[in-house]
């Protein structure tokens, strides 16, 4: 039983003799469980390649997938522009999982709002919804702009986002000049990369529609950056850090690290920082510098129409090479040199992986995440002569597949791994027991292959190294940054240390193999 001068916590409190008689009973009575031996028996056989041959032939069923789903996407998206209130059309839980699914990786309240469509709504269709949703989510939370999206019910029945917002101006439920742009983001086809790109896609659309006519390129004299789906919130701070060394002047479209990083100081904001209304109307076609695409390498096209024609791309700044290439792209454009500060920064990053390349030279790594999350992954791999293994990305595409598979072959650390698109975490478990890599790079739902792994003996254990979307299990590490000369020293430091990690415990034992464990590594 629990005293006030004893309290427990879950993993001890469940330990206790009531608790597993608890659990015994439950198991007994209501389980129809097989006996350990035959879960036992089953689980090895999870491990064998004949298993994994099985494994992969699925077609009609998804188990654990490395990716979410459209509208969450949209979500993140909306939330980097000034005060801006996302909107999903659709029902009430959707939009609970997406906050509550931010909100544990950010430890910050996340605001959205829903017109919760339920049984009636799906055989009639949702358009009193949104004419009561956004009619109250404007008088409510006072917003300067709402961004709608979809979920699947909405989909499903086939709601014109369109028809229904210009329904909901003409019946005066919002006024007709209050910003509504919209995205269709049906949580069945693509991810919340796709989202979040077809997001930024209508909300560009709302700023530029009938407003190029009379502009002329290169007119502000800005650059625009396009982030994507982007969660480590140092990621977009070390981009402004390094454009204001440059003296250039730059707009990051969509940038929620004020919303998502808020101080405790008595305050409540519902709106902070982000995008303003006079950046996104910079970003009209003909009126700037070419866009300078952040996610170069992402997948998706959406928005840049409504941006500079085939605007510049640069080279997502990821390791030595590819933040050399991208500052250089940025120069070319701007005309603004590459200070010394950022020279010094990047021979910093230098010297850190010459320290750190003995312990990570040759070291096996599978990964897994967002196609442009495990290409700047394996590039920072390359960089260290760490060797990639196996390369997962479950929203990839042919073309991403193309890439990377090209990247793998022109290094001599790629000549043992292969990329995949379209597998899930219990495709890349059954690797992980067949062709056993030293670490696995990847979110938090990778600790179940760790789990999974170690369950088999500890010779087989993969450890995980958290890196990616989402971040659950461990806090704070939505602060750092990938990114820049700033982000590869993270990464690396958090590579070599998880290596030296596991070489302590590795040469732990008394008087057996603690010959090796030293104090200096």
């Amino acid at each position: 039983m629990q005293t006030v001068d004893d309290i427990k916590p879950c993993y001890p409190l469940f330990r206790e003799e009531d608790y597993k008689v608890s659990l015994k009973n439950k198991q007994d009575l209501f389980e129809e469980r097989h006996s350990p031996e035959k879960v036992q028996e089953v689980f090895l056989w999870t491990t064998t390649q004949e298993y994994q041959d099985l494994n992969f032939k699925r077609e009609a069923l998804t188990v654990d997938p490395a990716k979410a789903c459209q509208p969450l996407g949209a979500v993140l998206c909306a939330l980097g522009f000034e005060k801006t209130l996302p909107y999903v059309h659709g029902s009430q839980g959707c939009v609970s999982y997406f906050r509550t699914y931010f909100n544990r990786h950010f430890k910050e309240p996340i605001c959205c709002v829903s017109d919760s469509m339920t049984e009636d709504a799906a055989v009639f269709g949702g358009q009193k919804n949104m004419f009561d949703g956004l009619e109250n989510a404007k008088a409510i939370y006072k917003p300067e702009m709402i961004a709608v999206s979809t979920t699947c019910m909405a989909e499903v029945i086939g709601d014109d986002l369109n028809a229904f917002i210009n329904n909901a101006k003409k019946e005066g439920f919002v006024p007709d000049e209050f910003p509504v742009p919209f995205a269709h983001t049906p949580s069945f086809v693509g991810s919340h990369v796709t989202g979040w790109d077809n997001m930024f896609e209508g909300i560009m659309r709302s700023f530029t529609l009938n407003t190029m006519a009379d502009k002329a390129p290169g007119k502000n004299g800005k650059l625009n950056f396009v982030p994507g789906f982007e969660t480590y919130l140092g990621n977009f701070r070390v981009i402004k850090r390094m454009m204001a060394e440059m003296g250039v002047d730059a707009t990051l479209l969509s940038d929620p690290t004020e919303v998502l990083d808020t101080p405790a100081d008595g305050e409540f904001r519902m709106y902070a920082g982000g995008t303003t209304g006079r950046d996104q109307g910079c970003a009209e076609r003909h009126q700037h510098l070419p866009a300078a695409a952040l996610p170069a390498r992402q997948d998706q096209e959406a928005g840049r129409e409504h941006l500079e024609p085939r605007g510049a791309q640069a080279q997502h700044p990821d390791g030595v090479d590819w933040t050399d290439e991208f500052l250089m792209k940025v120069s070319e454009l701007t005309g603004k040199p590459i200070p010394e500060s950022l020279a010094t920064e990047r021979g910093r990053l230098v010297d850190l992986m010459s320290d750190s390349h003995a312990w990570l030279h040759g070291k096996k790594f599978a990964l897994y995440g967002d196609p442009d999350f495990v290409m700047g992954m394996v590039k920072i791999l390359f960089e260290c002569g760490a060797e990639p293994t196996h390369v997962v990305s479950h929203n990839g595409t042919k073309r991403w597949l193309k890439a990377m598979e090209k990247m793998l072959a022109e290094s001599p650390f790629g000549a043992n791994a292969k990329a995949y698109t379209g597998l899930d975490l219990w495709h890349l478990r059954s690797l992980c027991f067949t062709d056993k890599p030293d670490f696995l790079i990847g979110n938090s739902y990778g600790k179940f292959i760790q789990r999974d792994t170690l369950h088999k003996g500890k010779a087989f254990e993969v450890p995980l190294i958290r890196i990616g979307f989402p971040l659950f299990d461990r806090h704070h590490l939505h602060r750092q940054t990938t990114v820049g000369y700033e982000g590869a020293m993270q990464v690396v430091t958090t590579l070599v240390n998880a290596v030296l990690e596991r070489l302590d415990q590795e040469t732990m034992g008394m008087a057996t193999t603690d010959y090796n464990f030293d104090l200096v590594r």
